[in-house]
């Protein structure tokens, strides 16, 4: 497999996501692998190409929380809040899915978690296919994340459609991981966005 690369540019990676494609993207944080979080056989070809296990879940990309009432339901208003303070950026928050969210997106589990990423790559890309993208980062399992094309590229060449160049991502962290579905909500993962700021948006 040839892995086609736009420079800066979507290119037509809305196109091969909708064939059932995956394409690596830039983000704020780190690169990620992008399909079609709808389609189950895309997504099992995400865990294929990280060699990732099928027993661990993964994100997905939506444009905003409008767009996340398709996926998830009893959304809490403190995720609204977070939303609002956060969104677009390095936030990922974990609420109850709807049935629509396939199990190899969550590993059969009951939540799925969501992000709006801070990347005008990213979200063109989202609009122009108007679905939800997977969002994990792009990496082999185990190895440390891709913040940069090369790394990107050293890790995927031949084994996914394409990729967006977007040189290096600014952040180079993972998003901060918030479980919404627990009262008070827990920080799972200490990422793009620190732990005080999380907790004052919540008490606002």
């Amino acid at each position: 497999m040839k892995t086609l690369v736009f420079e800066n540019s979507v290119g037509s990676a809305a196109e091969i996501i909708m064939s059932g494609g995956v394409a690596a993207v830039p983000t704020e944080t780190v690169y990620g692998l992008a399909a079609n979080a709808l389609d189950r056989r895309a997504v099992e070809r995400v865990f294929e190409a990280k060699g990732r296990p099928e027993t661990k879940p993964v994100s997905i990309f939506v444009t905003d929380m409008k767009s996340a009432e398709n996926f998830c339901c009893h959304i809490p208003g403190a995720a609204y809040r977070l939303a609002n303070a956060f969104w677009p950026g390095p936030l990922t928050m974990i609420l109850k899915r709807r049935g629509n969210v396939p199990d190899t997106i969550t590993a059969g589990g009951e939540t799925v978690g969501i992000r709006c990423p801070d990347n005008k790559l990213v979200l063109e890309l989202l609009r122009e296919t108007g679905i939800p993208l997977t969002g994990t980062s792009a990496n082999l399992s185990g190895e440390p994340d891709a913040a940069d094309f090369d790394c990107v590229m050293k890790y995927f060449d031949g084994k996914i459609e394409c990729a967006i160049d977007g040189g290096k991502c600014p952040g180079g962290v993972p998003s901060t991981v918030v479980d919404m579905t627990s009262e008070p909500p827990v920080i799972l993962r200490h990422g793009g966005i620190p732990d005080d700021d999380i907790w004052r948006a919540l008490n606002t």
